[in-house]
């Protein structure tokens, strides 16, 4: 598993007033508050729901 890449995700605005599928899939991703980051792994699930909320995040590659 060390061979596959990651990405670190952090919720830079607020979750609260968007649409109930994309506050699921900032939650699916593993984040609770603002400023709060997480590693995951490079998923086309993943990546999917990194596309739908871009614009609450920013993403690094690790």
């Amino acid at each position: 598993m060390a061979d596959k890449k990651q990405l670190k995700i952090t919720l830079v605005k607020s979750r609260f007033g968007r649409l109930p599928k994309h506050r699921a899939c900032v939650r699916g991703l593993g984040l609770r508050r603002m400023n709060h980051s997480v590693t995951v792994l490079d998923t086309p699930e993943n990546r999917g729901m990194i596309n739908k909320v871009l614009y609450l995040l920013k993403v690094e590659e690790v």
